[in-house]
């Protein structure tokens, strides 16, 4: 099991210099992939009256395809994206900057895609929020031509391609692409589509939410096992007890990949965030 950090978007401000700190120090702590969450704008709770999002315009996000850039140059750990919610962006630039970043990485892109479930972001990307599932399945669809065919004509029903390319093309051809579910309709197409998925919890959820992968992987004429699975686990107040014994549970249950979030914990620094990942890596004995 291939085990990460989530990055701590909201918690590290605008700081160029504790993006710099984290990457560095999760790369010597062996950490094996930087996972970041995806959001452009931010809800103002003030002109959406009764607002409950967890995350609103005053929450800092990086764009993590541009931090991805920046992060390429500085480490070598492997970059994904949990998730980039890609209804609300446009198919083909996602392909180009996702084809960048892989290159840029040397082929250590895993990009993570999703629905999302925000309204308000949806209208200032100029996409349609109501029939984001329905497009979703095609964009991996154009997505996948655009890094293996050097000329793409797809006519589709929410997509067209005429004729067209992009140079240079991604190191991974295709890049994988991870789809995080949790609605059954989002469980089936992670069966039918992905090369793996996110799910969100433990316990009876989780063993139905495989079954429903499974069978829909299935249905596609595809090998179920071959689709990978990454848990996650959080730093939280019942101690590094507590998070050692579901980092097991994620390993019974067959998970290819495990991230550590510290977001949430009540920590005031990026330094804070890495003490706890220090502790984390040295009780997994993860050394390099």
């Amino acid at each position: 099991m291939r085990i990460g950090v989530v990055f701590p978007q909201t918690e590290l401000g605008g700081d160029r210099g504790a993006v710099r700190a984290y990457a560095l120090r999760i790369e010597e702590l062996g950490y094996q992939h930087l996972l970041a969450y995806d959001h452009v704008v931010g809800a103002d709770p003030a002109v959406h009256e009764g607002w409950r999002g967890p995350y609103d315009v005053h929450t800092t996000f990086h764009e993590p395809f541009v931090m991805f850039g920046y992060i390429a140059a500085l480490t070598e750990v492997e970059l994904v994206t949990g998730i980039i919610i890609l209804p609300q962006r446009q198919t083909a630039l996602v392909a180009k900057q996702a084809a960048e970043v892989d290159l840029l990485t040397g082929g250590r892109l895993r990009l993570g895609v999703g629905l999302g479930w925000n309204a308000v972001e949806y209208e200032a990307l100029g996409k349609s929020f109501n029939n984001r599932g329905r497009r979703l399945g095609e964009q991996v669809e154009l997505m996948r031509e655009l890094w293996t065919q050097p000329t793409v004509t797809h006519h589709g029903e929410h997509e067209r391609v005429t004729g067209a390319g992009i140079l240079p093309m991604p190191i991974q051809r295709p890049i994988p692409i991870w789809f995080g579910a949790v609605a059954e309709p989002a469980l089936r197409r992670a069966g039918a589509l992905a090369d793996g998925w996110f799910p969100q919890w433990l316990g009876p959820k989780l063993h139905a939410a495989k079954g429903i992968v499974a069978d829909a992987a299935r249905a596609a004429g595809r090998d179920p096992s071959t689709i990978g699975m990454e848990g996650r686990v959080a730093w939280g107040p019942d101690g590094l007890d507590r998070l050692l014994a579901e980092v097991q549970e994620w390993r019974d249950e067959g998970a290819t990949h495990l991230s550590v979030s510290t977001m949430g914990a009540g920590f005031a620094s990026v330094d804070d965030h890495l003490r706890a990942l220090e502790a984390v890596a040295d009780a997994l004995d993860m050394s390099v």
